[in-house]
């Protein structure tokens, strides 16, 4: 699988030509003009890595990174910046950022940090979207939008369950093998609670019953 890099970069000549050099390195490349295309399309694709420009239109770079952050976002990320200025930096490390390169740089350097920060990071992205309906497994929790949801442990397992396996039908016997020991008692009285009380964090239309059979998350 293709190593999923997001480059925001509103120098379209510029983009284009790291775009061209990365992919012809074998990374997938969504390359984004400002900063709201960069939020919509993490919301859409689970990426590796994130290159940002800091002065974008839109929604900054500064910014981006620090929205992301506030909504569970780990994945690893490096600003390609002109800034020089310590106080610039200084903000981008706080907001979250992993590593920082300033323009204009080598595209051969460029790759060094890619490998040296996926290496650091083992190249693992702990967020897995639908839409703006995030599990984000490192720190156990859910994200819609830029909202936290707070589950239980149970609620959480059964959400993690649902998201794994979207728009495919979850059966009650695969839900009490996930969320129940052998030694513990369950019933599908239980399980309504738990998918209701989904349902109303997500909304009623994510979550569809499949009749006596279970349930199946639409993806």
């Amino acid at each position: 699988m293709l190593t999923k890099l997001l480059l925001l970069e509103d120098d379209r000549l510029f983009g284009e030509s790291i775009q061209d050099f990365l992919e012809e390195e074998g990374f997938e490349v969504t390359l984004c003009p400002n900063g709201q295309e960069a939020m919509d399309a993490t919301f859409e694709a689970q990426f590796d890595l994130y290159l940002l420009d800091i002065n974008v239109p839109l929604i900054d770079g500064l910014s981006l990174l620090s929205e992301l952050r506030r909504a569970n976002d780990q994945t690893p990320a490096i600003y390609l910046t002109s800034h020089h200025d310590i106080s610039t930096l200084t903000k981008a490390f706080k907001y979250g950022a992993d590593d920082y390169l300033k323009k204009p740089f080598d595209t051969n350097e460029l790759l060094v940090r890619i490998h040296a920060l996926m290496r650091r990071s083992g190249g693992k992205n702990h967020r897995h979207c639908l839409g703006e309906l995030c599990l984000d497994t490192q720190h156990k929790c859910v994200v819609l939008g830029n909202r936290e949801i707070v589950l239980s442990p149970k609620e959480y397992q059964l959400m993690a369950l649902l998201i794994h396996n979207a728009g495919e039908i979850v059966t009650k016997e695969m839900m009490m093998d996930e969320l129940w020991s052998a030694s513990e008692t369950t019933s599908e009285g239980a399980i309504r609670v738990y998918i209701n009380r989904l349902k109303q964090e997500i909304g009623n239309e994510r979550i569809v019953n499949v009749r006596g059979l279970g349930y199946r998350l639409v993806s």
